[in-house]
């Protein structure tokens, strides 16, 4: 197999403050994935490739296979080798499918160092419930986007082991400023939630919301108990929505006046509930990391679960799409998997280049596909009649289905 290979007629993708410069031949970069990568990046792959055909006669993706997780480990015994990382630093762009991460213990989490190595601040999900899907809720009214910033929080890994010199260094100086008690056997995490960081962030939640004409941002926090982290995110982002978009936007009690996106807050455990019982309410989420982690894995549980939810990592300079679920290591090869994810994440990848008719052409090819009923056996098992598909037809159904909605 050849890896950084790079083909003659590709174009790099130049990407400025967060946005892609559009060219006919883009160098993709791609990491199939651990697990089930193997299934869902040659169906993801297909699909993309046809949309653009039927679209376009001049439009061709140069692919460019890179290594990382288990794979690259076999070939290079590093999980995530300084070639990949280079690559990504000139090409700027890529797709990839689930990595291992161990629980506990082992190696830091590859889709964290990338986060963290690239500055990809913004992790983008859409939630959206396709019509014939199965969903706990009664009215599956789910059109929503979360904005979770993506580099600070508790997710910055700056923590010490219970017990060691460091905890204990730590401990005695928490102490020592405050008339906080802290366990001796505690392990200590660190929460930096800046100013810079929230502010981009929200700040980039707005635009999208103007530019995709959707009606609300939500700042989502627990800033009731956590004051000057959660609390400070939620003032930041008054601040930005106030100081930069005020000709946009307006806030909840108050009369719109023409602006067309409204500003609120919600207490992050308030939030869950929200997303359950009135769904409709709400439609751009922005929030913390580790808020934004728990918040979009429970609302793509209302649209069908992870396999039906997409997202991409978006920097200044970066941009990484990925499936947002786990490589189900025993499903791995079986060619059974649900590749929606994937398969949404790549349209998102689409539009972020620029290719809307093709985003388009997938996204109601994948729903016409659904309507039929001819879907992958974790749809099938809550659909009455459904005919259970593997995942590579499942992938060539959505391709066939194309020409009927284009």
């Amino acid at each position: 197999m050849s890896y950084y290979s790079i083909p003659s007629f590709g174009q790099k993708v130049e990407i400025k403050n967060g946005k892609a410069l559009k060219n006919n031949n883009p160098i993709i970069l791609f990491i199939e994935g651990d697990g089930t990568g193997i299934d869902i990046w040659p169906a993801t792959k297909l699909v993309v490739d046809e949309a653009l055909k039927k679209c376009y006669s001049n439009v061709k993706i140069a692919w460019v296979e890179i290594l990382a997780g288990e794979k690259a480990y076999k070939e290079t015994g590093d999980y995530l080798p300084e070639k990949s990382v280079e690559f990504l630093k000139e090409y700027n762009i890529a797709i990839k499918g689930p990595l291992t991460t161990p629980v506990g213990g082992g190696f830091r989490s590859l889709n964290v160092t990338l986060r963290q190595v690239f500055d990809l601040y913004a992790c983008i999900r859409p939630v959206k419930y396709y019509e014939g899907v199965p969903s706990p809720l009664k009215n599956p009214s789910v059109d929503m986007v979360i904005f979770r910033e993506n580099t600070e929080d508790i997710y910055t890994g700056i923590e010490w082991a219970s017990l060691t010199p460091e905890a204990k260094k730590v401990i005695d100086f928490v102490m020592s400023i405050s008339n906080k008690k802290i366990r001796e056997d505690s392990g200590i995490g660190i929460k930096p939630v800046s100013e810079y960081g929230s502010k981009r962030l929200v700040r980039m939640a707005i635009e999208y919301a103007i530019k995709n004409n959707r009606r609300s941002v939500t700042l989502m926090h627990k800033g009731n108990i956590m004051k000057f982290t959660e609390g400070a995110f939620k003032n930041w982002g008054y601040n930005v929505a106030k100081n930069e978009f005020s000709d946009y936007v307006y806030f909840e009690n108050e009369e719109p006046n023409n602006k067309k996106i409204m500003i609120n807050d919600r207490i992050a455990d308030n939030m869950f509930q929200q997303i359950i019982i009135s769904p409709q309410n709400y439609d751009v989420i922005a929030t913390t990391n580790l808020n934004g982690d728990y918040i979009s894995d429970a609302a793509a549980a209302l649209v069908g679960g992870l396999g039906m939810a997409p997202g991409a990592n978006i920097g200044e300079k970066t941009a990484v799409f990925e499936a947002t679920h786990g490589t189900a290591p025993k499903y791995a090869g079986l060619d059974k998997v649900n590749p929606s994810s994937l398969i949404l994440s790549a349209k998102m990848m689409l539009e972020f280049l620029g290719f809307n008719e093709a985003a388009d052409i997938i996204e109601k090819a994948l729903q016409k596909t659904i309507l039929e009923k001819s879907v992958t056996y974790d749809l099938a098992r809550g659909m009455e009649g459904a005919k259970e598909l593997k995942c590579s037809q499942f992938a060539e159904q959505i391709v066939k289905n194309m020409d009927s909605v284009k």
